[in-house]
């Protein structure tokens, strides 16, 4: 048994993956404003309604790692936000909205579970195909895909600086996916991938990819978007 703490587990890849690691056996702690009534009374499930870029509810999951598992496993950054507009139109708040929640609160979490990781603990990042240096891109998304481009940077840094503690990050720039954020950046696309066929590639990597990687960033993606 695992503690994996998920991010972003309201919907989409994120309340599949906080299923499937309950499903197989492992605990979870699963981290989103709203929850999810298909998380709630699962025995392998903790739910706690927080905004990882508001300090107290840091605190919160600190507390809660702190008194009850002492220790985890896992950390995947899934919570994400996008703003879909002209670059012309795209406001001071609209980029400190995406990377207060994108970039900066991927940090401040990391920085709030590290001392419960041990040598063998695997941090992933979900970031996107749009964050990748040379990829295609598209209009609407400057503040969304910069984003995801600080955010690889981030988990490549980290890795270097804890990889004598033996904690990996590792990056996964994720193509397209059906879920509801892919319909508010593409509406009327349809994806090849469903959350849950991501979200079991993501379960494998999380349990299993650190032993390969540690610092990179894996595209993840057979389809643009």
């Amino acid at each position: 048994m695992k503690n994996i703490i998920i991010t972003g587990t309201s919907r989409g890849i994120g309340l599949e993956l906080a299923l499937k690691f309950a499903q197989n056996g492992h605990r979870v702690l699963a981290l989103s404003r709203k929850v999810s009534h298909k998380l709630l009374g699962h025995p392998n499930i903790t739910c706690l309604q927080a905004d990882i870029s508001v300090a107290g509810d840091l605190e919160e999951i600190s507390d809660f790692l702190q008194s009850s598992w002492k220790h985890a496993d896992a950390l995947i950054h899934n919570a994400g936000a996008l703003v879909s507009k002209p670059f012309a139109e795209l406001t001071f708040q609209d980029f400190e909205n995406m990377y207060k929640v994108n970039v900066f609160a991927v940090a401040m979490l990391t920085q709030k579970v590290l001392p419960f990781l041990q040598n063998g603990s695997h941090v992933v990042t979900i970031s996107s195909m749009g964050g990748i240096q040379g990829s295609m891109k598209f209009p609407g998304l400057t503040a969304y895909s910069s984003s995801k481009g600080a955010v690889i940077t981030l988990s490549e840094v980290l890795a270097e600086e804890y990889k004598a503690q033996g904690i990996s990050f590792n990056t996964l720039a994720i193509g397209s996916v059906q879920t509801e954020m892919l319909a508010e950046a593409f509406p009327g696309y349809l994806a090849p991938l469903s959350a849950y066929e991501m979200a079991d590639y993501i379960y494998d990597f999380t349990l299993n990819g650190n032993k390969y990687y540690n610092g990179k960033v894996l595209q993840v993606s057979s389809t643009t978007p």
